[in-house]
């Protein structure tokens, strides 16, 4: 990965003129590369990373392994287009090992996860089976530490 591309992973609110001095080159040299890249759809997207727990909402987020049947001439990609287009689906990953499918949802409570599995994923046809993991402290979270010694995380009584 180039610089600019791990810089911006590191942190997507630098500005072009940071990232120009830690590259030594211009703000408009990295915006017209950071436009490259978007257009090329190597930067497919910006996203805040939330700490959940600090914000007084409840949510509930569950890690979903799925076996399916692929269909033919098709493969998986038929199956993971309809898991993914539901809107409590985060993520979907094809996995290598024991199972297919990986599949990362956030929902508000335990049982809207619950009927989630029942009624919508283990009721497609290509599903064969689920098992369903909640995840119940997130300490890091994409190179970010969410939770440790300076903060006031209530999970870790929990435990």
């Amino acid at each position: 990965m180039d610089q600019l591309l791990s810089l911006l992973n590191e942190n997507a609110r630098f500005s072009s003129k940071q990232l120009a001095a830690m590259l030594g080159t211009t703000a408009e040299e990295v915006e017209k590369q950071i436009a490259s890249y978007e257009k090329q759809g190597i930067i497919r997207g910006y996203k805040v990373l939330l700490d959940h727990e600090r914000l007084d909402e409840e949510t509930v987020q569950a890690i979903i392994e799925v076996k399916v049947s692929p269909k033919r001439d098709l493969g998986f990609e038929d199956i993971a287009r309809r898991i993914m287009s539901y809107s409590e689906v985060d993520t979907v990953y094809l996995m290598s090992g024991g199972y297919d499918l990986l599949v990362i949802l956030e929902c508000r409570t335990f049982k809207d996860i619950a009927l989630f599995v029942q009624q919508r994923l283990a009721a497609l046809d290509s599903v064969l089976s689920t098992a369903t993991h909640f995840v119940l402290v997130r300490y890091k979270e994409k190179g970010v530490v969410l939770c440790g010694e300076d903060s006031d995380d209530r999970r870790s009584a929990l435990l």
